[in-house]
């Protein structure tokens, strides 16, 4: 996708940091240190003015690199919780952007930005109509968009496609799934459709839906702030992640955005329940969502940017 935007792209060497035993934890820091060893070379034939870090474990050593070429640091916290890599990052960093007032109570006083999270332009420029000629659906009924992550869920996959007969005779549904996750057998239904993956035509599909099931990873739940779309948010449990799901599902909760149903309660039944709540209260949820204050975070972002550039 980078390559794609003619943007230049270097691969460098990283291990994952894991919080369980892993036979990989011995083998992964030399990994580190050769990505750190490379990363240092790109900071000396790059020459930048400044790294911007999203987190992730591969960013540890492209940020210390940086810091040790004394190269300016702006480093982007999704979540309300600052993830590990951020944390071993956050000491390199001139500045640290954060999507939740929340996050400040974790980062260093001085350094820290409430930005919100940068949406793609592109998202909220999207065309029902062409959705609905993209899908074969009609305009004239709801359509229920469910978005299980980037790797699809399948708990999320089984619940909605138990429920489909009865979903079925007032809703359509796009249904994206993951790679590897379509059903065969539904192939054929009417008012149904699935697909491993969307890119280009995702701003499409989000324009034609009028209620979002959804993971509730930061970038996809200030995706759904931005376009104002009533939402279920089903946030990966503590057993499969470090918790930071819940806590972004909790605040968006707390503040009229969202209808969140734990992963530990999901069914049928309750999926069902969400989903005739949320719609009978749609108006709360918009009415909400467009009053909350909202940041410009790509301007705050550029003018951080531009800011220590003159530096």
């Amino acid at each position: 996708m980078i390559e794609k935007e003619n943007i230049p792209y270097y691969a460098i060497s990283s291990g994952k940091l894991r919080r369980y035993f892993d036979p990989k934890n011995f083998s992964d820091p030399f990994k580190v240190m050769k990505g750190y060893l490379q990363a240092r070379h790109l900071m000396f034939k790059l020459k930048p003015d400044i790294v911007f870090s999203k987190g992730g474990f591969v960013s540890v050593p492209v940020v210390l690199a940086a810091k040790h070429s004394k190269i300016p640091v702006i480093i982007h916290e999704s979540d309300i919780t600052p993830g590990l890599a951020n944390r071993l990052a956050i000491p390199s960093a001139t500045r640290i952007c954060c999507n939740f007032p929340e996050t400040l109570n974790h980062l260093p006083e001085g350094k820290a930005v409430v930005s919100g999270s940068p949406i793609r332009r592109e998202l909220l420029s999207g065309d029902k109509a062409k959705a609905c000629t993209y899908t074969g659906l009609t305009p004239n009924r709801p359509i229920i968009l469910i978005i299980g992550g980037s790797q699809g869920s399948q708990v999320i996959n089984e619940a909605v496609r138990k429920l489909l007969p009865a979903l079925l005779t007032s809703w359509q549904m796009i249904h994206l799934c993951g790679k590897g996750n379509l059903d065969p057998a539904l192939s054929d239904t009417a008012g149904y459709v699935q697909y491993e993956y969307i890119n280009e035509e995702l701003a499409d599909l989000f324009a034609a839906a009028d209620l979002v099931i959804s993971r509730a990873g930061a970038n996809a739940i200030c995706e759904l702030l931005a376009l104002a779309k009533p939402n279920i948010l089903i946030p990966l449990s503590k057993a499969a992640s470090r918790g930071d799901q819940i806590l972004n599902a909790t605040s968006f909760e707390k503040q009229g955005f969202s209808y969140v149903l734990e992963e530990e309660n999901l069914s049928k039944e309750t999926l069902s329940e969400a989903i005739s709540s949320v719609w009978e209260n749609k108006k709360s949820y918009i009415s909400a969502m467009e009053k909350s204050r909202k940041t410009d975070a790509i301007e705050i972002i550029v003018g951080l940017i531009e800011e220590l550039r003159k530096k």
